[in-house]
């Protein structure tokens, strides 16, 4: 990139500004880039390259100004559940790293994939139950995993692990281990009622380390921390075991869907902050190109995280230079701080981190659990049942697969009500305009002609309700479709329909549509209902036709 096109990428316009709030930003992410790196089971080393890489690339490429992007709870959850997993199947860390490294960058790379092929629109889509019921689980599972750090002992890689073996571990805690989670708590919860002008995480990591080294605690510690510039890990990348293609391919997908849905959704927050519009789908290119470049030099793949894009907003920040500022006051704790960090105590993270857990819990979707429909509350618990104990992918496909035929059933339930089956009798008192005063149909005849007309799309679970309603009918010779009040049909609908004509043919009643919508209309010949089913002949422009129509072929027959 020359010069002039960053410049112009970096607006310079707001300098102070964006200095001071790409500094507060980076002193809030600094203790959460290291936690989050030792809560993957990578090292914290490994947080703060994507602090640094993710941060400034996402950026300046992306679209949103003033998006800090980091590691976040729910990626550092999958990532750390993606490491365990390929380290089992590897069998050390060593040589697994080759395989992780290429699930990172792989993430990333479908990031790009996304953001190329429009689906950043697309997360709006999403029903609620189903992201707050996953953020939930994600929140939870976070703070499970850290309450053995918290305690002075070593997390299993399994949330199963640690249920199951907490009451058995719980007598083997540091108690000093965790008076300095408890201490580290209490500084998070009171420091910002004294004063929010420096960051309670930072307040807490820096109270925490100092009371560890006064008091020469005997507690777990971050330890020594790698310093200097990263450099590229190739030689890992050239390692990667592709025995389990699917396990890559999954792993990927599920970092790179849940970094944009992470992503856009701190952009909206943002976006009212700022009273401005990110761009979504440059968004989702920008942190597939961070992601993709963290990965390469061993970092976490991240996301745009909430609380550093607040502070760096609310710190004056307002253009791209913000987010750069804050990854270069990170590479400074690698190009000199770095031996401070060192004597981090591990419970202190660990408490930081769970506050993290507490704030992802969507509190209010739990609230309403008793209050809403008992069908979306339900798919609310599964989803977060599932993400916390089976697995995160499964659990976002059954909540949206649920989501699905709760939709259909309540969109069926509200045709029922929008959909009207009546005598040709009745059509002048129903519709008057348009219609002369008399029809030429006899009147026994009006009996057996019967309009059924519909409001609104037409869904799939339509079929059985019309049928059931069409066997109550006296013996009837023909049902016009009057469809002028449809604007959409799908192809679930189209063969709905299917099930309804096909019982209406074998009964031996002649089916007419009248003034079918030109969608609507394509999607019958699509699926060959026309002419299968559906003669040409008995599609009109408009009802009055279809009967002016049956008119003629009474008096036809009459006559002959």
């Amino acid at each position: 990139m020359s010069s002039k096109s960053l410049q112009s990428k970096l607006n310079l316009h707001n300098i102070k500004g964006d200095f001071f709030g790409g500094l507060t930003a980076g002193v809030v992410t600094l203790p959460l880039a290291l936690a989050f790196g030792l809560q993957s089971g990578l090292s914290p080393i490994s947080g703060l390259y994507c602090a640094i890489f993710l941060g400034a690339i996402a950026v300046i490429f992306g679209g949103t100004h003033t998006l800090i992007s980091t590691p976040t709870g729910p990626m550092t959850v999958v990532a750390a559940l993606t490491i365990s997993q390929t380290i089992i199947m590897a069998g050390s860390l060593e040589l697994a790293m080759g395989t992780i490294l290429a699930i990172f960058v792989l993430s990333g790379v479908i990031q790009i994939l996304f953001g190329s092929f429009k689906f950043g629109n697309n997360v709006k889509y999403i029903p609620y139950p189903v992201l707050s019921g996953f953020m939930t689980g994600i929140g939870v599972i976070l703070i499970l995993f850290e309450i053995y750090p918290l305690i002075g002992l070593s997390s299993p890689s399994t949330i199963k692990g640690v249920i199951t073996g907490l009451p058995h571990d719980v007598g083997n805690m540091s108690l000093q281990a965790l008076g300095l989670g408890i201490l580290t708590l209490a500084i998070l919860y009171f420091a910002p009622k004294f004063s929010t002008k420096i960051p309670a995480t930072l307040i807490a990591l820096i109270a925490g380390t100092l009371v560890s080294i006064a008091s020469g605690l005997s507690v777990p510690l971050i330890g020594e921390v790698p310093q200097g510039l990263p450099s590229l890990q190739l030689e890992s990348l050239l390692n990667v075991d592709f025995s389990a293609p699917w396990f890559i391919v999954s792993s990927a997908l599920t970092l790179g869907a849940l970094g944009c849905i992470d992503t856009l959704l701190t952009a909206v927050i943002v976006d009212k902050i700022t009273e401005t519009k990110h761009q979504s789908n440059r968004e989702l290119i920008g942190q597939g190109l961070g992601n993709v470049v963290s990965g390469l030099f061993g970092g976490l793949p991240g996301a745009g995280t909430t609380m550093s894009s607040i502070v760096n907003v609310k710190a004056g920040g307002r253009t791209r230079l913000s987010g750069v500022i804050s990854s270069l006051c990170l590479l400074a704790v690698l190009l000199g701080l770095g031996a401070y960090v060192q004597y981090v105590p591990i419970p202190v993270l660990a408490a930081i981190l769970i506050t993290v857990g507490m704030d992802i819990i969507d509190y209010n979707g739990l609230k309403e659990v008793i209050k809403v429909d008992r069908s979306e509350a339900a798919i609310l618990l599964v989803v977060l049942i599932m993400t916390v104990f089976v697995d995160l992918i499964a659990a976002v496909g059954t909540g949206m697969t649920l989501s699905v035929f709760v939709f259909m059933k309540k969109m069926s339930s509200i045709g029922e009500n929008t959909i009207e089956l009546f005598p040709l009798r009745d059509l002048k008192v129903r519709k008057p305009c348009d219609l002369r005063d008399e029809f030429i149909l006899p009147s026994e005849y009006l009996d057996k002609v019967y309009i059924q007309s519909f409001t609104g799309p037409i869904f799939f679970g339509f079929s059985q309700y019309l049928i059931d309603n069409l066997k109550k009918l006296p013996s009837v010779n023909v049902i016009i479709f009057e469809m002028n009040r449809v604007p959409y049909l799908d192809q679930s609908a189209a063969h709905a329909l299917e099930l309804v004509f096909d019982y209406l043919q074998k009964k031996g009643i002649a089916v007419y549509l009248a003034h079918v919508n030109e969608k609507p209309l394509k999607m019958l010949h699509a699926v060959e209902l026309v002419p299968r089913l559906i003669p040409k002949e008995n599609i009109f422009d408009h009802i009055f036709d279809c009967i002016q129509s049956l008119e003629e072929e009474f008096v036809f027959k009459k006559s002959g």
